[in-house]
């Protein structure tokens, strides 16, 4: 059985995580960490970490920056593995991580999809086959209207895997309203499209010569995202330290 401390476990994907390990036999949250206290829960729940004293396998994180260094101070304490969900973590914080992965395993993904992290799998033997064939690449990404960064940090994972396959020779252009000039080979066009409630939708485009090929994924809903993180704390619950990311899981 592993056991998991989920932190943020009443906001909105704190829920959706309980409800998908509470259909897992093998799993069990044996503690939550929240400073919203009013949602009743069938475990203890924390404000702070500091406050913690139950042990666990691994720590499932979908909170926010402002806890990441407790908790990561407190998984290198404990030496529990953390599943790393939050996003918009500083330089500083970035650099905590991979201090704190040599003291315990941390698995960090730009996005916790299985189906995702396996386009940027495929995308990286696709581009050793059509970037030399003198395909163009172009990624189009679509969010929801509150949506605040663009592009999606999954657009950019999923450029960088194409660059990274390719020596970094491409260029990333997010705008061609500002120049009227014939497109650079080794650019990959990179386009934001944010409306109404949509989760996501990433289309990876190689345009050739007489033929297109797309690698596309839509998300229907964000429980897709908590299937993923719970993956990767199975995954995760018994690894030494490390830093880890969601191509480990799909290996």
């Amino acid at each position: 059985m592993v056991k998991v401390i989920m932190c943020g476990c009443n906001g909105h994907m704190g829920r959706v995580i309980n409800d998908i390990i509470a259909r897992e036999k093998d799993m069990q949250i044996v503690a939550g960490i929240d400073t919203y206290q009013e949602i009743p829960n069938t475990y203890p729940v924390f404000a702070k970490f500091d406050e913690c004293d139950v042990a666990a396998d691994v720590v499932i994180d979908f909170s926010n920056a402002s806890v990441t260094n407790d908790l990561l101070d407190y998984c290198a304490k404990t030496g529990t593995p953390v599943v790393l969900c939050s996003t918009g973590l500083s330089e500083e914080q970035l650099l905590k991580v991979e201090e704190t992965s040599k003291k315990v395993a941390v698995l960090k993904s730009a996005n916790m999809s299985l189906g995702i992290n396996l386009i940027i799998k495929l995308l990286k033997e696709a581009t050793g086959v059509l970037a030399d064939a003198g395909f163009d690449i172009e990624i189009v990404e679509k969010h929801h209207n509150r949506k605040l960064d663009a592009p999606s940090g999954t657009a950019l994972a999923l450029a960088d895997s194409i660059n990274n396959a390719s020596d970094g020779k491409y260029t990333y252009v997010y705008d061609r309203s500002t120049r009227r000039a014939k497109r650079d080979e080794n650019e990959i066009g990179i386009s934001a499209v944010r409306g109404g409630s949509i989760v996501g939708e990433h289309d990876v485009i190689f345009a050739g010569q007489d033929e297109v090929i797309t690698f596309s994924h839509t998300a229907y809903s964000r429980a897709l995202f908590g299937r993923g993180a719970v993956s990767a704390a199975a995954f995760l619950a018994g690894k030494g330290p490390g830093l880890y990311d969601m191509q480990d899981v799909i290996a």
